[in-house]
């Protein structure tokens, strides 16, 4: 895979890493160039807006699991993991945590007890209502300082590494 990096002169190049190592050039790695370190920052500016704004003591995890179980109702715990890019343990604690709270409920399935369905309550159906305007106020906040074509390109390139 291409990525950049800077030879030992300091220029940037789009020569494969592989490729420079095999060669036995230096790869200077420059932790303020890579694409993880942005990932990262955007996402602790995104988390850091949300919960300044979300109601409830939501997490970004626990509002993803309502929000998309609003929409998949019934659903089982895995389709729902699946759904929202969740693994199977974290999944299951976000789960077991709306439910403590009493915004989900599980049941066994008929066809396949081991499995749980999953519901919104009318507590968490309601939860979902009144934090919607919210939750589209803070996707807001995270991209406010990009144009709309640069947040429709963010969201496509995003998708495409995704």
């Amino acid at each position: 895979m291409d990525v950049p990096f800077k030879d030992k002169a300091g220029l940037p190049t789009a020569a494969s890493s592989s490729t420079a190592h095999e060669k036995g050039q230096q790869v200077e790695y420059a932790l303020d160039e890579q694409i993880g370190f942005y990932l990262r920052q955007a996402n602790q500016r995104h988390v850091a807006i949300f919960a300044s704004l979300m109601a409830e003591r939501l997490t970004t995890t626990q509002w993803a699991a309502l929000v998309k179980l609003k929409d998949l109702q019934p659903c089982s715990q895995g389709n729902l993991g699946r759904e929202t890019a969740m693994d199977m343990a974290t999944i299951k604690g976000v789960v077991d945590r709306l439910v403590k709270r009493g915004l989900v409920h599980t049941a066994p399935d008929v066809a396949d007890a081991r499995r749980l369905v999953l519901r919104l309550t009318t507590e968490g159906e309601a939860t979902v209502a009144r934090n919607l305007s919210i939750a589209l106020e803070i996707s807001q906040e995270t991209v406010s300082t990009l144009t709309l074509a640069e947040r429709m390109m963010l969201i496509e390139l995003l998708q495409k590494i995704c």
